[in-house]
C-alpha cells in the first residue's frame, strides 16, 4: 500500500507537468495566431466583448444578480472596448488598461461575495467566471504582443526629445529590439531552456 501511495504521488507530478506543458504550448500557439492575424483577432475579441455584454443583459432578466455586479461587469466591458480602439497597440499604462485591471479585481470580489451568500452549483459558478470575467481579459492577455510585427511609420516623440534623428524608422525600430509580450516571453524561455543546436555542414 505504501509503494502505491508513492507511485500515486509520482504519477500526479507527471500529470501536472504534462498539463502545464500542454497549457504553455496552447498559449504559445494562440499568441502566434494573434500576432499573425491581428485583424481577425480584433474582430474575435470585439465579438467576445459584445457577447459578454449580451450575457450581462440576459442576467438582468433571468437571474437575481444585484445591479452592482451587472453595472461593474458592463463597466469592465466598456474599458475593454476602449482598449480595442487602438488595437493591436495596447498601452499597458493607459487609463482603459488600468481601469480594466481594477474592474477585474472588483468584479471578482463582488462575485465571491455573491456566490458565498447564495448557493449556486459549481458548474454555474464556473460558467459565470469563464464567460463574464475571464474570457475577454484572457484574449487581451494573449494578444498583448500582437503589435510586435506592426512596423512604425514615424519617429516617436521620445526619440525626438533624446535627439535620435534616424531617418530609417524601420531599421531604428529593429535595432532597439525591445519587444515585450507573451510570445516574446515564450521565445525567451524556449531559447534559454532549449538552445538551438548548430547544424553540421557536410
Amino acid at each position: 500500500m505504501g509503494f502505491l501511495l508513492i507511485l500515486s504521488w509520482i504519477s500526479l507530478a507527471i500529470q501536472i507537468i504534462f498539463i502545464t506543458l500542454s497549457i504553455v504550448a496552447g498559449l504559445y500557439y494562440l499568441a502566434e495566431l494573434a500576432e499573425e492575424y491581428t485583424t481577425s483577432t480584433r474582430r474575435f475579441i470585439l465579438f467576445m466583448i459584445s457577447f459578454t455584454i449580451f450575457v450581462y443583459i440576459l442576467l438582468i432578466f433571468f437571474e437575481d444578480f444585484s445591479w452592482t455586479i451587472v453595472l461593474c461587469g458592463l463597466t469592465a466591458q466598456g474599458f475593454h472596448f476602449s482598449i480595442m480602439t487602438n488595437f493591436p497597440f495596447i498601452r499597458l499604462l493607459s487609463v482603459p488598461f488600468i481601469g480594466s485591471l481594477v474592474m477585474l479585481v472588483v468584479n471578482h470580489l463582488l462575485a465571491f461575495q455573491y456566490f458565498t451568500s447564495v448557493y449556486v452549483p459549481f458548474t454555474q459558478v464556473l460558467a459565470y467566471f469563464t464567460i463574464c470575467m475571464w474570457m475577454v481579459p484572457f484574449a487581451l492577455f494573449v494578444s498583448v504582443n500582437a503589435n510586435d510585427n506592426v512596423l512604425p511609420t514615424t519617429v516617436s516623440s521620445n526619440e525626438r526629445r533624446l535627439g535620435i534623428n534616424n531617418p530609417d524608422v524601420v531599421s531604428n525600430y529593429f535595432s532597439r529590439n525591445k519587444k515585450m509580450g507573451l510570445l516574446s516571453l515564450f521565445n525567451y524561455i524556449k531559447e534559454t531552456l532549449l538552445p538551438g543546436r548548430s547544424k553540421k555542414s557536410f
